[in-house]
């Protein structure tokens, strides 16, 4: 499931780009060069690899089109889409505040949906993760534009009500928070402690996550999907440090003052985002699951 160009590099030094950061990255741009019909529009997720690894895709991305990188990429193609959604139903009800949480490569911050609602974009990521992305960026002709701020932060190390001040979102805000393929690297302890900010804020507060499954409570073949992809990420020094059983984590956002969840399995992504393909464009469970939960009526 990872891209071969990542398969056999030596571990990331502490605090440089994740080589999942760049595999996430590339799955979006080949769904542009290879799927059809497109489900995600993102005529920027090629360009913002940098010229280097944009042309080396364009070139080649069959590379990236075996049966578990197909997977991969539906996987991340649904849950883009589920997270711009819940951005869209925020900004219908008034929110004007999207905060992205370990965004790496997204380029939801550069094609500012909702910009002219007034929707301001913070993105909050590692510092060398924001240098490298920026720098890419340069490269490539683009930039964050007017709309976006950057902060650099760890979430395993600082607080996150600190950081979002800096990045200028007040405590009486509301945002749509998206954190997608970070939570499975933290601890519960600094999962919580997110959650537990965003459930304070004001009605109209939302976020999507997606989050590890306790192997458990997975059937047998799920549980060794699961297995060989923590393999795989542990081998590139980048192990995963948390699991939940759904039952428990729904339970626990509720006791948080989230007022409304919802958790979206593989039949449930592939019923709303990949039906009657010609190309079998799919996902299926492998232990990781996506949430959404509300603060408000």
């Amino acid at each position: 499931m990872i891209p071969p160009s990542t398969e056999s590099a030596p571990p990331p030094a502490a605090g440089q780009p994740t080589r999942t950061a760049v595999a996430m990255a590339i799955a979006r741009a080949v769904h542009q060069l290879l799927d059809e019909p497109i489900v995600l529009d993102d005529p920027l997720a090629l360009p913002s690899l940098g010229p280097e690894l944009a042309q080396a895709v364009r070139d080649d991305p069959f590379r990236y089109n075996d049966p578990m990188a197909r997977t991969l990429r539906a996987a991340v193609v649904a849950r883009s889409m589920v997270a711009e959604h819940a951005l869209a139903c925020a900004a219908a009800a008034g929110v004007r505040r999207c905060v992205l949480l370990g965004a790496g490569l997204e380029t939801l911050s550069l094609r500012a949906p909702h910009a002219a609602t007034g929707m301001r974009y913070l993105e909050l990521d590692h510092p060398d993760t924001q240098a490298w992305k920026l720098a890419l960026l340069r490269e490539a002709g683009l930039s964050m534009g007017p709309h976006a701020t950057l902060v650099g932060v760890d979430l395993q190390q600082q607080r996150l009500d600190a950081a979002l001040r800096e990045a200028g979102l007040r405590d009486d805000e509301a945002a749509c928070f998206i954190w997608l393929g970070v939570t499975p690297y933290l601890t519960e302890a600094a999962i919580e402690a997110v959650l537990a900010n965003a459930a304070a804020r004001p009605a109209g507060t939302s976020i999507v996550f997606d989050y590890r499954v306790d192997p458990s409570v997975l059937p047998p073949w799920e549980a060794m999907m699961s297995a060989q992809f923590e393999q795989q990420v542990a081998a590139l020094g980048e192990p995963w440090r948390s699991a939940w059983r759904p039952d428990r984590l729904a339970d626990r956002l509720l006791s948080m003052g989230f007022t409304q969840v919802d958790s979206f399995d593989a039949h449930a992504l592939n019923a709303r985002y990949f039906p009657r393909r010609k190309d079998g464009l799919q996902t299926v469970d492998g232990g990781l699951r996506l949430i959404t939960a509300r603060v408000g009526p």
